[in-house]
């Protein structure tokens, strides 16, 4: 029994990875069109607002929230608050550091989040992490020094935007487990959003660059679309495997990014970028592989004492 449940939780159905590959091509897009709109001079504060606001609109008619507003109701409004908060700093911090960065740099650095928040749910979730996993954290830090080189010229201030994107988006996460297991996922996925839209009203009419055409608008308008589809999609593909058949596929987006930079932005990574993601990318494959080995024998010496317990009685 224990053999067929490994081989049930290691495969992954065709449909999803087909969902998780098209995740991350709508993530790609998000990125890619936030990049193109904020080096056309549109304001950093609208693409973030724009974003979040369709998103919003976009669940509400989805989900059908009129017909069970129940299933929207929060019972932790504070922490739902300060979540939309985190979520809204991954955003606007990733926005920024587009401005300035290629999208493989960004998306390098935002990789290493798994590792902060593998080192972080120790002191806030009780799940700590074994020096193999601590191992690995520091390999994959060591992949950040290379490709943001402090000291030699390189860091600016694209690179501490997209530091401080990542670590949002570590805590975001973090409240995400916590939350999980009082509120339903649809007031996780609307509050994530809908915080953000309302705090960001009154800051709205201080933000006067906005798009100068129809092509412009269109692509700010599906900045929603491509997150809300992209967060659509994964919640489809978790529901046809498990989380951890599901782990690696959010580094498939490195290739996308690379791909997108060199189509739209005629950019490529240097060879320092490309040797500090590979390193982060071995690094978080290692701590999912080390993970799905502890789960799997934590499962399998729970069948033990089943059996035992069985036994005696």
């Amino acid at each position: 029994m224990t053999t067929s449940k490994n081989h049930d939780d290691s495969a992954t159905p065709p449909a999803a990875m087909l969902l998780m590959l098209c995740v991350y091509v709508c993530f790609t897009f998000l990125d890619t069109s936030s990049k193109y709109l904020v080096l056309a001079g549109v304001s950093a504060l609208i693409v973030a607002w724009t974003r979040f606001i369709v998103h919003v609109l976009l669940v509400g008619v989805f989900l059908r929230g009129w017909r069970e507003p129940s299933r929207f109701r929060a019972n932790n409004l504070p922490a739902h608050i300060l979540r939309g908060c985190l979520l809204f700093g991954s955003t606007m911090f990733n926005v920024l550091a587009l401005r300035t960065l290629q999208l493989a740099e960004t998306t390098s650095i935002y990789f290493f989040g798994p590792m902060v928040i593998t080192a972080l749910a120790g002191p806030l979730l009780g799940e700590w992490a074994g020096w193999r996993r601590w191992l690995a954290i520091l390999a994959g830090f060591v992949g950040v020094l290379i490709i943001t080189r402090p000291g030699v010229g390189v860091f600016g201030i694209g690179h501490l935007f997209a530091l401080g994107s990542m670590l949002s988006n570590s805590f975001y996460v973090i409240m995400t487990r916590r939350m999980s297991a009082t509120e339903t996922s649809e007031s996780l996925i609307l509050f994530s959003a809908l915080a953000p839209a309302v705090l960001l009203v009154p800051m709205l009419p201080f933000s006067h660059a906005l798009p100068q055409d129809g092509w412009h608008w269109f692509i700010l308008l599906m900045l929603g679309v491509f997150g809300a589809g992209g967060h659509w999609l994964l919640v489809q593909a978790y529901r046809l495997a498990t989380t951890t058949a599901l782990a690696p596929y959010p580094y498939s987006q490195m290739v996308w990014m690379i791909v997108s930079g060199w189509l739209i932005f005629h950019q490529l990574p240097d060879r320092w970028t490309l040797l500090g993601a590979a390193i982060i990318v071995a690094s978080g494959l290692y701590i999912i592989h080390r993970e799905h080995r502890l789960r799997l024998r934590n499962s399998a010496s729970l069948d033990t004492e089943a059996e035992t317990l069985a036994k005696k009685l």
